[in-house]
């Protein structure tokens, strides 16, 4: 009995040091793969970490800082919260969830967790440098200036808080105390492209084209790629008359950025001016197809269309002007001269008799003629003055881009990704793995059909399969052709159910739909409760309607009929997430996202690791007008392994 005790100690203490030992491998290797900037397989490990010891502090703290060279702010800020509550006193972590919170400018909270910082490790630089610019963008400035002195005492040679003091005076309006700082910044570290550009701010500030070029120009050759210098040397170019230049630097600008709306613009101004007017006209199209109802656009629309001869798309342009600014007595004008180039004559004498009783009215008076240097002025962006339809536009307030002292980057989320839904999940020949981790999709049908039918090959559920190869392509053929023996072959059809099955999912990998649907329909009315041939098609159908609906087709009925068989089929099986899912996406397609949620959250609830689930119900939450849901949904389908939820979250988290 004593020795039973004995082997029984030793074997707890075994297994004891045997999942210590794993942890610590596991952790270590979630490091190196963090370390060699595979974020998204780092997280697979942390994961596992936490499911073994969530009271680890470390797990969260790694995996939020995964999270966050993702750009998954919102749980990388998550998890470096976990983090402090296990561990409060690890100034790297306040550190790292400030960051999180710079990047969603929740810049109070930041400078709250950047205290916390300081008073562990008052000696970290970084963290004064931060929490100052923090309170730089809360317009805190007299405590931003009193951190800068801080900062210059403990650190004099930190050319940056020098330049970060100019700024904040930028901010004051207060242009000499802002030009003797960026000096001394200067003087320190000539090579920083911020401070020339923050130099640069204060001559266009002062209207010194010139300088204003030429400091720009001094930042453009340090940090090639920062769009807002382009923009504002052209509007420094365009000012003292270097058109040419101008012209360059916009186009530049929509190189690195082709949605850049200020580049856009103004680039349609100055090719309106040049004479360029096809190509101004593609420029407003852009602008009006990003902002529907940006008037002054539409009618620099209007007079390019004049010009060209497009008269019906200059007067739909006016029209909707006018009726926006119904006293704007310039656009009134336009229109009536469109209107009797056109040969509508009384439509034209109606707009001039406005006209007329606005020049008799003394209050209003007669409307102003353009001058020169009228022409030469610029709004400010949020101005929405219809008088100001000619000037080239600035932004309303300069900023200087930080790049806040920390080391985290991305490079997964920058891949472009489309915000598309996940497909269906599906019967397939091919093993499902969404390239990252081993979740393997098992369904009891599924399995009790491989089991009793044995099937020639193993069916799967997946719902990612990788595009065939030319072998694997005549490999299916082949397969598809033996089977067809087989039902050939067969005298009673009803015997060799399965084999027409097999063939059913044969087809739809090599995406022969139709040829599927027919077999699966036949099956079915062999054996009407088949959870399998109801699901699959669905699938196929839904498939076909999504080719059909690209050539013009009208598919509601046949979506209706995909629908139908998923009802069958989750009333035969009501445990199925993967009928679920389906069915969700049917309704995402039809933009019903209410009912998508609905049956997202019962496939998440049946599987609460089918990662495809978390993906569409946050891209279903943020097309319906939930952003926060939806990128908490699309941070956990980060974590099971869909790498691209991370660029999708990056998408959602800068649209308006």
């Amino acid at each position: 009995m004593k020795r039973r005790f004995v082997i029984l100690l030793l074997s707890i203490f075994s297994l004891s040091g045997f999942a210590q030992y794993n942890t610590d491998r596991l952790l270590t290797s979630g490091e190196v793969a963090l370390h060699y900037e595979d974020y998204v397989l780092s997280i697979q490990y942390f994961n596992q970490v936490i499911d073994l010891k969530p009271y680890l502090y470390e797990p969260w703290q790694y995996r939020g800082a995964a999270k966050y060279y993702l750009e998954d702010f919102v749980g990388a800020e998550n998890d470096a919260t976990q983090a402090i509550s296990l561990n409060p006193y690890i100034d790297g972590i306040y550190d790292l969830r400030a960051i999180c919170r710079i990047k969603q400018e929740k810049y109070q909270p930041a400078i709250d967790d950047y205290g916390m910082a300081i008073k562990l490790n008052p000696d970290q630089r970084n963290y004064w440098y931060n929490r100052t610019i923090c309170r730089m963008n809360v317009k805190d400035y007299k405590q931003a200036h009193l951190d800068v002195d801080t900062i210059v005492k403990k650190w004099s040679n930190f050319a940056n808080a020098y330049a970060l003091n100019a700024e904040i005076y930028l901010h004051e309006k207060d242009t000499t105390n802002a030009a003797k700082w960026l000096d001394k910044s200067l003087e320190l570290d000539p090579y920083d492209g911020d401070s020339w550009t923050t130099r640069a701010y204060i001559s266009l500030s002062r209207q010194q084209w010139k300088d204003a070029d030429k400091y720009l120009s001094k930042a453009i050759h340090l940090k090639p790629k920062t769009v807002g210098n382009y923009v504002n040397r052209a509007m420094a170019r365009y000012s003292y008359n270097n058109l040419r230049g101008a012209m360059s630097d916009y186009d530049t600008a929509l190189d690195l950025d082709p949605n850049n709306f200020l580049a856009h613009y103004n680039r349609g101004q100055l090719r309106m001016q040049l004479g360029d007017d096809n190509r101004a006209i593609s420029d407003f199209d852009f602008i009006i197809k990003m902002e529907p109802k940006n008037f002054l656009a539409i009618f620099n629309r209007a007079l390019l269309n004049d010009r060209t001869g497009n008269l019906r798309d200059a007067v739909r342009d006016y029209t909707l002007v006018i009726n926006q600014f119904p006293n704007f007595w310039t656009g009134l004008s336009y229109r009536a001269r469109a209107y009797r180039r056109m040969g509508l004559t009384a439509k034209a004498e109606l707009d001039e008799f406005r006209i007329f009783h606005a020049q008799m009215d003394k209050h209003l008076g007669i409307q102003p003629r353009w001058s020169k240097n009228k022409r030469k002025a610029v709004r400010k962006r949020s101005e929405i003055d219809p008088e100001k339809y000619n000037q080239l536009v600035e932004a309303d307030e300069n900023e200087v881009e930080h790049e806040y002292k920390s080391a985290y980057r991305g490079q997964v989320q920058n891949k472009a990704v489309e915000a598309n839904f996940m497909p269906m999940y599906e019967l397939s020949y091919i093993q499902y793995n969404n390239g990252i981790k081993s979740y393997q999709a098992f369904d009891h049908d599924v399995e009790d059909f491989n089991t009793h039918q044995k099937p020639q090959s193993k069916i799967y559920v997946n719902c990612n399969p990788a595009q065939l190869t030319e072998v694997q392509s005549k490999a299916y053929f082949v397969k598809i052709d033996t089977l067809s023996s087989s039902i050939a072959a067969a005298k009673d059809v009803r015997n060799i159910k399965g084999v027409l099955l097999q063939r059913a999912v044969a087809y739809c990998v090599v995406q022969n739909y139709d040829a599927a649907i027919n077999d699966l329909t036949a099956y079915l009315q062999i054996d009407s409760t088949s959870v399998m041939a109801y699901w699959e098609r669905a699938v196929c159908q839904t498939m076909m309607n999504d080719f059909n609906a690209s050539n013009g087709v009208d598919v509601k009925l046949k979506m209706m009929k995909a629908k139908e068989d998923l009802d069958s089929a989750i009333k035969l099986s009501p445990k199925n997430a993967y009928l679920f899912f389906n069915r969700g996406n049917i309704y995402a397609t039809q933009k019903e996202y209410t009912n998508a949620i609905d049956d997202y959250n019962k496939a998440i609830q049946l599987d609460g690791n089918l990662a495809e689930a978390y993906y569409n119900r946050g891209i279903a939450y943020c097309k319906n007008g939930d952003k926060t849901s939806g990128i908490r949904d699309l941070s956990r389908a980060g974590e099971l392994g869909i790498y691209e939820a991370y660029s999708v979250i990056k998408q959602f988290s800068k649209s308006k």
